[in-house]
């Protein structure tokens, strides 16, 4: 029996301690920041370009210089930009290529190559041969898409960044959603 009476008294001494008290002052309210634009964890770009490139004989290239990004995409420092080429379309479906890229003509070998910041990009065609033996169809109605992903993004995951479909579909871009413009 003064064993009942024991686990009793602990039994109610546990339920007394756990009760709270009477509720405290209310706090302070925050300071009101500006509403901002409701975005998502990151937010990756892509769009296409139709160009015909400029012959830069100084340079001995073809290129395409962006002073700014299509439709007022905004490129951080910390992004990073991808280009690929429109090679061919079989059978409906569109192949594209990452550059830089290594293309072999009758005349020698040429690179399509690409720069970039945070405010322009440029797209070059390099030969290692006098650039006006190229052919124009590799410099006229040239088809690139134009990708742009946080670093954390690429850094952090495995993405396959020279299979444009599954890169896209990992970062959350439809292919029917790019933007397409002809900047001839």
């Amino acid at each position: 029996m003064k064993k009942i009476g024991a686990y009793i008294v602990v039994i109610l001494s546990l339920f007394t301690i756990a009760c709270e008290g009477p509720q405290g002052p209310p706090g302070f309210d925050g300071f009101d920041g500006e509403d901002g634009i409701d975005g998502s964890i990151f937010e990756a770009e892509a769009f296409e370009i139709n160009v015909d490139m400029t012959l830069n004989s100084d340079a001995n290239t073809y290129e395409y210089l962006a002073s700014n990004y299509s439709n007022g995409i905004t490129v951080l420092e910390s992004d990073v930009v991808l280009i690929y080429r429109l090679e061919e379309v079989d059978n409906g479906v569109d192949i594209w290529r990452q550059l830089p890229q290594p293309i072999i003509t009758e005349n020698g070998t040429s690179f399509y190559n690409f720069d970039f910041t945070a405010g322009d990009y440029s797209i070059y065609l390099e030969p290692e041969f006098d650039a006006t033996l190229s052919s124009i169809d590799l410099t006229e109605n040239q088809w690139f898409r134009i990708v742009i992903v946080p670093a954390k993004i690429l850094n952090s995951s495995n993405l396959d960044k020279t299979n444009l479909s599954s890169l896209l579909q990992n970062i959350g871009i439809n292919e029917n959603e790019i933007e397409k413009f002809e900047l001839k």
